[in-house]
């Protein structure tokens, strides 16, 4: 459990360093912006990458929302779900925190920007309301935990489930990004809206209820969809 708890935590501030920091760092910089596809881009690679290198280790959740879905879809253990999703939490703070420490290495750096937090109404990219950041988050979640279960159900094709989770994961941001700066996991929001406090805190329950709501319907729905599930395989494909 210890070494799963440690991909976890690896993988998480992988994922907030390479995502976030792409949003941060690179999304608008002067005339070689990577913009919204490319920050899309780059949360896929993070999912991706890290599900070949910890697939074979934890499963590679990296996600609260994530570890709920597989549980509600019978693939993971209600008793380690607590501590999987500290060590997430865990991971993507400290993820966070490499990421300021690197962005604050620049003369005009500031939090006021939203260091990639997530948010509604005044602080959604495109000025999006409550209620369509939450149906955004649970439908968008509840997608991303029915591709993650069929693409590591035992009749899929082995080796390339990291492929279609890290692509689900781009399209997901491509379509969110204007609309809450795309959560669909809790411990990323919370990584950033730690430094940033204020309103990045306030809007966070937003974006534990919704992902965590969407990814249980997720696993559920493909759990009755498909009953007779043999057993997963690794996501790695090993």
């Amino acid at each position: 459990m210890l070494k799963k708890l440690v991909a976890e935590f690896i993988g998480t501030a992988w994922l907030v360093l390479g995502g976030c920091g792409s949003a941060v760092l690179a999304a608008a910089f002067p005339d070689l912006g990577i913009g919204f596809v490319g920050v899309s881009l780059a949360f896929g690679l993070t999912v991706v990458t890290m599900a070949y290198a910890v697939g074979h280790v934890s499963g590679c959740h990296l996600n609260p929302a994530v570890s709920v879905g597989l549980w509600a879809g019978g693939r993971f253990a209600a008793r380690d779900l607590p501590a999987y999703i500290v060590a997430q939490v865990l991971g993507a703070v400290a993820g966070a925190g490499m990421l300021y420490l690197i962005a604050s290495g620049k003369a005009d750096f500031s939090l006021a920007g939203g260091f990639a937090s997530n948010g509604f109404g005044d602080h959604s990219p495109g000025g999006y309301a409550l209620a369509a950041a939450f149906v955004c988050e649970v439908v968008l979640t509840f997608a991303f935990l029915f591709v993650i279960m069929g693409a590591t159900h035992g009749a899929a094709p082995r080796g390339f489930a990291p492929l279609a989770i890290g692509l689900a994961l781009t399209l997901i941001h491509l379509i969110s990004i204007p609309v809450t700066n795309t959560s669909v996991n809790p411990a990323r929001s919370t990584g950033p809206a730690l430094f940033v406090g204020g309103w990045a805190l306030q809007q966070l329950w937003l974006f534990w209820v919704a992902p965590i709501l969407g990814g249980a319907l997720g696993g559920f729905v493909y759990r009755w969809l498909s009953p007779n599930d043999p057993a997963p395989v690794d996501v790695s494909g090993d």
